[in-house]
């Protein structure tokens, strides 16, 4: 091997040694999940949830365009006549029945575009990790009263 063999790697090696001395200065990048929180971009689709009006009545009005919306049949919808004395939301359809299959859905937001009365959002939740099958599949309860997440919403780059 020449001279100018042994210049040039040298000035590759210290090429990439200066790479290294530089990035070692910033620190560690990695997160201490799930203590602290994970920023996510603003249009992250995550976990679904209901959501209601501000005097406590349901959003969803039972019209299954969601449902009719999804494509892979993840989410079922049964629907009922509101009582006129006690009303479940402003519709004269409420829906009584309303579950999410979260082993069927590919999270594309069809549902939520779909929806007339935005009852249906994908929220900023991504934590879905479970035992057991059953637990994937999300009930009215469920949906309607969300946990918050510890999530930080990061700019669009």
């Amino acid at each position: 091997m020449s001279v100018n063999g042994y210049i040039k790697g040298a000035l590759e090696i210290a090429k990439g040694l200066g790479i290294t001395l530089k990035n070692l200065r910033r620190g560690p990048i990695t997160v201490e999940y799930p203590h602290e929180a994970i920023p996510v971009y603003p249009r992250f689709r995550g976990k679904h949830e209901l959501r209601r009006y501000e005097n406590g009545m349901e959003r969803c009005i039972g019209c299954m365009l969601c449902e009719a919306a999804c494509p892979t049949n993840a989410i079922y919808v049964d629907a009922a006549e509101n009582d006129p004395h006690d009303p479940v939301s402003p519709g004269e359809r409420y829906a009584t029945t309303y579950e999410v299959n979260l082993l069927r859905c590919v999270f594309c937001g069809d549902c939520e575009e779909a929806c007339p009365t935005e009852a249906i959002v994908l929220g900023h939740d991504f934590a879905m990790a479970n035992y057991e099958r059953s637990d994937f599949i999300l009930t009215k309860d469920t949906l309607l009263n969300p946990d918050e997440p510890q999530v930080i919403i990061r700019p669009e780059a």
